[in-house]
């Protein structure tokens, strides 16, 4: 079994090398990583270009942002899974992918979800947020709930039927696909009670109380386009569980 994960990439020089080499380390011998590039403007091409390595395929040029460039990593995948893993994240063990291999051959599912890991980017061994898939269920779609997107690992041929991201998103053509194959066509899945993925805190859906909206905005949408009935004041409502997980973590 072949595993593709694909690295969207755009000035990224500061946190491409540690994304690389936590997917070189992994035990699973079977992996390609496909790095789309958006033609970056600092040195990100050079320090990738360092590591010749066959298991790298790299393609750097100007994209209509994240999700168009996941979509051409997804169209180069040769893999039987395809997942996702951002230029400024990085895997937390050496088995994480033999993990999951192993967990599709065992459960016979189209699809995993897991858990990540949110730390500091100052300093990446303080953990500021634990974000579990544990209690997660397709229903929670309408309460703006999605299983940790970078946990997600599908079988390929999913996204040849069921289709890409759609880009016309700013923020959520991930939680928009996720409802598309997970609530819509009902593909199965198969929790891994693990954190699959360490991210540093900061990205682009939390930058601000703007993004927030546009966030909240964004799921309602992807819900209503899919037949599921919400609102964004039932959206808005899951910020309390946000905060209930940096409490837990601080007690």
């Amino acid at each position: 079994m072949k595993i593709s994960i694909v690295t969207a990439a755009y000035n990224s020089a500061s946190t491409i090398a540690d994304t690389i080499e936590s997917v070189l380390k992994q035990d699973y011998p079977n992996i390609e990583l496909i790095i789309v590039d958006g033609a970056s403007k600092d040195n990100t091409t050079e320090i990738v270009s360092r590591y010749k390595n066959p298991k790298i395929k790299f393609l750097s040029e100007p994209d209509k942002g994240i999700y168009d460039a996941m979509n051409k990593g997804i169209q180069l995948a040769t893999g039987d899974i395809i997942g996702v893993l951002n230029s400024d994240d990085f895997f937390p063990r050496d088995n994480v992918i033999s993990t999951i291999v192993k967990t599709f051959e065992k459960e016979k599912v189209d699809s995993i979800i897991g858990d990540i890991t949110f730390v500091s980017a100052k300093d990446l061994n303080k953990v500021v947020r634990y974000y579990s898939s544990k209690k997660w269920s397709p229903d929670k779609f309408a309460k703006g709930y999605m299983p940790a997107h970078p946990s997600f690992y599908v079988k390929k041929k999913f996204y040849d039927q069921l289709g890409l991201y759609k880009t016309d998103y700013k923020i959520c053509a991930d939680y928009e696909l996720l409802i598309r194959f997970l609530y819509v066509n009902k593909i199965s899945y198969h929790y891994i009670n693990k954190s699959m993925v360490t991210m540093r805190d900061g990205g682009v859906s939390n930058a601000s109380l703007k993004s927030r909206y546009v966030l909240n905005q964004e799921i309602v949408r992807a819900c209503r386009e899919n037949n599921i009935d919400t609102n964004l004041f039932k959206v808005s409502l899951k910020v309390f569980s946000k905060l209930s997980e940096l409490v837990m973590l601080k007690g």
